[in-house]
């Protein structure tokens, strides 16, 4: 099922319902940067997104250095974000929570 792509209201109603996402600079995505306490746990963050983006049929394109994890979301078949993005990125702020430094 194809995805509509969100109104710049609606992406500003959705940003602020997950914490510490923002928008890139192109505007058509959001982004995060996750920090672990090891790699195990960046890794352990990755394999529950990957789990959870597999549910979805909604892929991150992400980045692994260590303890770090940047997150980008963005729907390339919509052009832009759509729910899904936020769907997943709430998902993923959930498999963070007990794995990310204080």
């Amino acid at each position: 099922m194809k995805q509509e792509k969100l109104d710049e209201a609606a992406i500003t109603e959705a940003l602020a319902t997950v914490d510490g996402w923002s928008r890139s600079n192109d505007g058509i995505a959001i982004e995060k940067t996750f920090r672990f306490k090891s790699f195990r746990e960046a890794f352990g963050f990755m394999t529950e997104g990957a789990l959870a983006a597999e549910k979805f049929n909604h892929h991150p394109e992400w980045f692994n250095v260590y303890n770090r994890v940047d997150v980008r979301l963005t729907n390339h078949d919509a052009g832009g974000l759509t729910a899904l993005d936020f769907k997943l990125a709430a998902a993923m702020d959930g498999a963070a929570a007990l794995r990310t430094k204080s």
